[in-house]
């Protein structure tokens, strides 16, 4: 089931790149863009991930922290941080159970093919847990700007 604007974003606590537990009410003194990709290292997830980064800055003048979530092991989120000088946390998800929650895992096509897996998505969340914007099922160029763009 896909959120909406409007809705409440649902509650997670997940470990970070560096065996942190971290969860969304740790996360909410500021607006939050949570980003599902679907694995480190591959080439759309690290043009996605570098363009996050990238812009860090513009997102922190709007008073916003960006967190990206994959099913990844917290070992390889510190690999993927390193190898692409990430600056921004990284969440696992190994049993895919947020992205469940968010609506990011199903059936999608991958390379011709109807495969279950993340379906690369965007939330940003207020202050208060509520979903304020959805980008369901984005192309990784481009696209860390029009999440800004869209703030």
């Amino acid at each position: 089931m896909k959120l909406e604007v409007g809705d409440q974003a649902p509650d997670f606590r997940l470990k970070n790149q560096d065996d942190i537990e971290i969860g969304l009410k740790d996360l909410i003194s500021k607006r939050i863009v949570l980003y599902f990709y679907p694995k480190d290292n591959t080439p759309g997830c690290s043009i996605e991930a570098q363009d996050f980064t990238e812009m860090l800055h513009n997102f922190a003048q709007k008073g916003v922290v960006v967190v990206g979530i994959s099913p990844d092991s917290p070992k390889s989120h510190k690999k993927f941080i390193q190898n692409k000088e990430l600056k921004h946390i990284l969440l696992s998800d190994p049993d895919r159970s947020v992205a469940s929650s968010y609506g990011v895992y199903g059936k999608k096509m991958m390379y011709g093919k109807e495969v279950f897996g993340i379906i690369r998505s965007t939330f940003v969340i207020d202050t208060d847990g509520r979903i304020q914007k959805v980008f369901y099922n984005i192309k990784a160029k481009g696209h860390a700007k029009e999440v800004l763009e869209n703030l």
